[in-house]
């Protein structure tokens, strides 16, 4: 029985050594295909520059616009997002019966399977069209509407881990509040939400960073526009919409233009790494048990 542990033991931490090590290598992939890009201009304009005309006769490379379309876009998804989440993890733990949680949970299946693109479409062809009848200003491309489909695509995320540290929660410390008299809405409030603040850190933080890779949707549904706005009624691109347009052009492989491409994916790399970085250090700190659910946490 040892052997067999320490057998897996071994193979965990390999495995654990072996997705560093694939990051290591995206990272130095990215870092040395961008030293054409950052060789040719000057770092301080990348990160300063209010332009984005790479595929311009004047071509300009200021990454704030990109960056700007992209977080635009994310909180919009997140803000949709988290509220319906965290209302809908909270009736299914402690409202719904069997039956609708199962009829829940395979919603939430097919939402997560749903392919980006499907998501896209919907928000070019119908929901746009459909927002532009109660909001005139609403242009065909635009940040509100795929930030919108976004935050149903990471409604699972949400919902699924928002819901696992509800369950986590233990029933000792419901007992004891129903026993001092305690009202269901008063356990969720008082209760259930502070011992899940944890979780609901580390889904939303994990449901921004898949939202702020996400390429399909942008790309069909916010345009390509590179300019730098924060009306989401507006025409936008993120950097990930970026990607994808350079990549199916005909730029050519020795161009900055081409360079660009990488050093967009590892700005967008090491945005998306401290974003995690802050999600992990914000769960840390939060205080999510009380002196009752340490005393009554199940060994």
């Amino acid at each position: 029985m040892k052997k067999r542990e320490r057998v897996a033991a071994w193979l965990m931490g390999a495995l654990s050594w072996a997705s560093l090590g694939v990051t290591l290598i995206f990272l130095w992939l990215f870092t040395h295909l961008s030293l054409p890009f950052f060789a040719r201009l000057d770092w301080g304009a990348f990160f300063t520059s209010t332009q984005w005309t790479p595929l311009y006769e004047v071509k300009q490379f200021g990454i704030l616009p990109l960056l700007t379309g992209t977080l635009m876009c994310c909180f919009i998804a997140l803000i949709v997002a988290l509220p319906v989440g965290l209302t809908t993890a909270v009736f299914l733990n402690e409202y719904a019966q069997s039956w609708l949680k199962e009829l829940a949970l395979g919603a939430l299946h097919v939402l997560s399977v749903t392919p980006s693109v499907v998501y896209g479409f919907l928000a070019l062809q119908w929901l746009t069209p459909l927002l532009q009848q109660y909001i005139p200003s609403l242009q065909t491309y635009n940040a509100l509407v795929p930030g919108i489909l976004m935050g149903i695509m990471i409604l699972p995320i949400i919902i699924s881990i928002t819901r696992e540290a509800m369950q986590s929660m233990p029933n000792s410390l419901r007992d004891e509040a129903e026993a001092m008299g305690a009202s269901r809405w008063q356990i969720i409030l008082m209760l259930l939400l502070p011992y899940s603040r944890r979780g609901i850190a580390a889904a939303s933080m994990l449901a921004l960073s898949r939202a702020l890779g996400e390429t399909m949707i942008v790309s069909i549904a916010a345009g390509q526009h590179a300019g730098l706005t924060l009306n989401p009624l507006e025409a936008t691109q993120t950097a990930s919409s970026y990607i994808l347009q350079l990549s199916l052009g005909d730029v050519g492989q020795d161009s900055t233009e081409y360079a660009s491409l990488f050093a967009v994916a590892l700005s967008l790399f090491v945005f998306t790494y401290l974003l995690n970085l802050a999600g992990h250090r914000m769960g840390r700190s939060l205080n999510h048990l009380s002196y009752l659910a340490k005393e009554h946490a199940p060994i």
